[in-house]
This record gives C-alpha cells, structure tokens and sequence, in this order.
C-alpha cells in the first residue's frame, strides 16, 4: 500500500520572499507538487512570491479561482482544487499549498483544510501577515500594552463597519478593493480619517503608503490595507 501523503498550507508571507520562515522555504524547497490559487486565470502573487525555492522538478497545481460576489463559483472552485489535491495526497505525493499571508488568516487554504483535513493529514505553516507588515512599513506599532486591535473586512456593511470603528483603539481594515468610499465616508463621519494611513502591496517592491486624506480615487487594489490609530495617542 502506497502511504497518504501530507499538505502542507505554507504561508509565503506579504510579498517580500525574504520574509517567508525557514521552515516555509524548505518545504516548497523539497515539495514534489505546489498548489496554488490564480484568480481568473491571473498569475499567482503566492507563487511570484515563493518563486526562488521552487525546485524545477515540482509539479504545479493551479487552482483556477472565479472572482466573483456570488459564492457559488468559489465553492466549485474550492470543490475541484480539494479533490486534484486528494488524488496527489492518496498517491503518496505532499503537497505544499501556497498562501499568501498566513494561511489560518484570512487564507485560501482554510477551505481547502475544511475539505480534506477528516480524511487526509494537513498541517497549517505560519507566515507573516499584511497587516503586520504594513504597521512596519508605517514604522508605527499597532497597539501598546492593553489597547485593542480590531481586524475589519471593509466587506462588512457599512452599519457595523461604523459601529466597529466607533469603538475600535487601533483597527486593521482589509479587503478594501472596491469599498474604499464606502470606508472614507465612514471614517470622515467619525472623524477618523486623518488617523488613516494606506498601505498598498506591503513589503513589495512597488508598495505605496499614503494617508487616507491623500488619495483621490474611489477603488483599490485589493491587496490594500487600512490602518487606522482611533483611539492611541502613545505613538
């Protein structure tokens, strides 16, 4: 009988490769396949990311990821990618799955884990996240010693973004994309918006940090981040 193989959903971090951990980059390093998302037949960030520990001989399986508000083509996408990878793992091959960020946090992999993880050993390898990565770019801390942080999709409706805000002592806002009005409103009601920084692509090579009060437009790319310091005047 041939032993099931491992996934392995490694974190590669923001952008910078050189802030994966070691254990991430020997895992990509030794993998026979590597899994990963491209939405909408784009090239993936994850693996641009973990490209130097590649080896050549890996076997690459793209999970190709719909774009979309509705949630159905997600879940088949998700439904698809979980059974190529189940038929690597009951061959005995691991399989590393990239995630950008830490893949418990807001990561892919998380449903790809809910689909096999009964049925199949996966095991969950940390990475740094945006949000860390973007309070170093700011060279701000996110919080001191009892302050809180919230972590806010801007996905959230506009009632509970505000109500969340309204009480928030730092806040991450993630997801921002095309709900950037949406914050800016709620912010300047609060008269939160010149406590706001934006952190566009953190720790890449064309990352851009602007204060809120700066920019003009109404969309961002999706991997932006919002730190807001609400309530902190230690910093």
């Amino acid at each position: 009988m041939v032993a099931s193989g491992t996934l392995y959903g490694v974190g590669v971090g923001p952008g910078d490769p050189e802030l994966m951990t070691l254990k991430a980059a020997r895992l990509i390093s030794t993998a026979p396949v590597i899994a990963y998302l491209a939405a909408n037949g784009k090239e993936s960030t994850a693996r641009d990311i973990a490209r130097p520990h590649i080896p050549a001989s890996a076997r690459h399986l793209v999970i190709d990821m719909p774009m979309r508000v509705e949630r159905e083509p997600g879940e088949k996408a998700y439904d698809a990618g979980a059974a190529a990878i189940a038929s690597e793992l009951e061959r005995g091959h691991d399989v590393v799955m990239l995630c950008e960020g830490d893949p418990f946090f807001y990561g892919s992999f998380m449903y790809v884990f809910a689909r096999l993880a009964k049925s199949h050993r996966c095991i969950a390898v940390p990475g740094v996240t945006s949000i860390t990565a973007s309070a170093a770019s700011l060279r701000r801390p996110l919080s001191a010693r009892n302050e809180v942080v919230k972590v806010l999709p801007a996905t959230l409706p506009e009632d509970r973004l505000r109500d969340e805000l309204l009480t928030a002592e730092s806040a991450a806002i993630i997801k921002v994309g095309r709900h950037l009005a949406k914050i800016r409103n709620i912010l300047g009601l609060l008269d939160l918006a010149s406590r706001a920084q934006v952190i566009v692509k953190a720790t890449h090579q064309d990352e851009k940090v602007t204060p809120l009060l700066d920019i003009t437009e109404d969309h961002l790319p999706y991997f932006s981040t919002i730190l807001v310091y609400a309530g902190s005047e230690t910093w």
